[in-house]
């Protein structure tokens, strides 16, 4: 047997339990260790990221109508999101393609246009040197930069430093691209239907991590995350699409060249506040001096018919009221989206910065609550000797 005193001694390295405390905590360990794997999981799979947002984003704003399908086809998940992605292709995508198609096919005619105006020249139009007031200056102007052979490419030039004939080789090789949307649509397509069918279960995954990383705040944000999501994309993305599809239709009804076109371009700028409205005032007064006033009367009377109904009516029933997105992050979600993330990100950056604002106008209303609180709490103590005094008198009173 050893001495006793051998067994009393302690380690030359001091006691081998775990006394000492941890110099990270281990809630703020796992905190940085998930931004960790994200920002991993981002760089490395960055190049889906654009179809993966916008299934995300597509899933939570047809979420409720997805539960009233799931219902229908009697909870079976696979089934409902299969119906749900046909649905979507057939009244959502295929429009789309169809009128980009005719879209690219109306600007290759202007492209070829302004080629052989660059070539002979052109003369003003009748109806813009007629216009009152600013038409003797437009024909100044048309005469400067449109009217002589060569005209048009030094603009170009001026404008964007390329040569006339090199953008139209651009626009025209846009169609090469083609494929790459093809394939970030079918990829998209594909997430969007696990995010249907296995939507609940990662959802209840993701409530437990988000307790657990924002035990105070995962709650708000989860509420406010979907609800916003839904309100940008019903309430500025389905609109704006219906408003480009009713206009441009009036647009054919009423005779104005290149409607598609000009229908497209409508519904992107109705993305923006006061966009449409401002795009079929414009087509308005062109039909008008181009000597069809009945027609541009009456495009303009159903428009701005159209475009009240949609704003009183048919906005806040979808929505559940007006969406309160500023214009400039609007305007910087459109021209962002598009510059990082192509064509979808027409419809992905405002979501995302309506996200933003909703969580800022969180944070700041949560500040608020708290600056409240204080001043109650501050407050407080001095009501309590008046009320403790008051209590004591009634009392001997009685």
């Amino acid at each position: 047997m050893e001495p006793r005193a051998n067994r009393d001694e302690q380690p030359w390295l001091g006691s081998s339990l775990p006394t000492r405390t941890a110099l990270i905590p281990p809630l703020s360990a796992a905190r940085w260790l998930l931004v960790l794997i994200a920002a991993a999981g981002i760089y490395f799979f960055q190049d889906f990221l654009v179809p993966v947002l916008a299934a995300l984003v597509i899933g939570f704003a047809s979420w409720p109508l997805y539960r009233h399908l799931l219902d229908r086809t009697g909870g079976s998940s696979t089934l409902g999101a299969t119906i749900a992605i046909l649905l979507i292709l057939f009244f959502l995508v295929v429009p789309i393609a169809v009128a980009i198609a005719y879209t690219l096919d109306e600007i290759a005619i202007w492209f070829s246009w302004a080629v052989e105006t660059n070539e002979r020249g052109a003369t003003t139009p009748f109806w813009i040197a007629e216009l009152p007031l600013v038409g003797k200056w437009l024909d100044e102007q048309w005469v400067r930069y449109i009217g002589h052979p060569g005209a048009l490419g030094e603009l170009a030039q001026m404008v964007s430093g390329a040569n006339i004939g090199n953008i139209y080789r651009a626009v025209l090789a846009t169609g090469s691209g083609a494929f790459d949307l093809i394939l970030t649509l079918l990829f998209m397509m594909i997430v969007l239907f696990f995010v249907y069918r296995d939507g609940e279960s990662f959802a209840g995954e993701l409530d437990k991590i988000g307790e657990r990383i924002l035990p105070a705040r995962w709650e708000r944000i989860s509420r406010v995350v979907p609800l916003t999501i839904r309100s940008t994309v019903v309430g500025m993305t389905l609109i704006a699409i219906g408003e480009g599809i009713v206009l441009g239709t009036a647009y054919w009804i009423a005779g104005v060249p290149s409607p598609v076109t000009l229908g497209v371009i409508t519904g992107l700028l109705a993305l923006v506040p006061g966009g449409a409205p401002l795009a079929m005032t414009l087509v308005s007064i062109y039909l008008l001096a181009s000597g069809s006033p009945v027609a541009g009367i009456g495009l303009f009377a159903w428009g701005s018919l159209e475009l009240f109904i949609v704003d009183k009516t048919i906005r806040p029933r979808l929505v559940g009221g007006p969406i309160s997105l500023p214009f400039l992050p609007t305007f910087f979600g459109l021209i962002g989206g598009v510059k990082t993330m192509g064509f979808l990100g027409l419809f992905i950056g405002p979501v995302l910065m309506a996200l933003l604002v909703a969580i800022w106008r969180e944070w700041v209303r949560e500040a608020a609550g708290e600056e409240m609180s204080g001043l109650a709490a501050a407050y407080e103590p001095e009501a309590l000797p008046e009320a403790a005094a008051l209590e004591t008198s009634l009392e001997g009173r009685s």
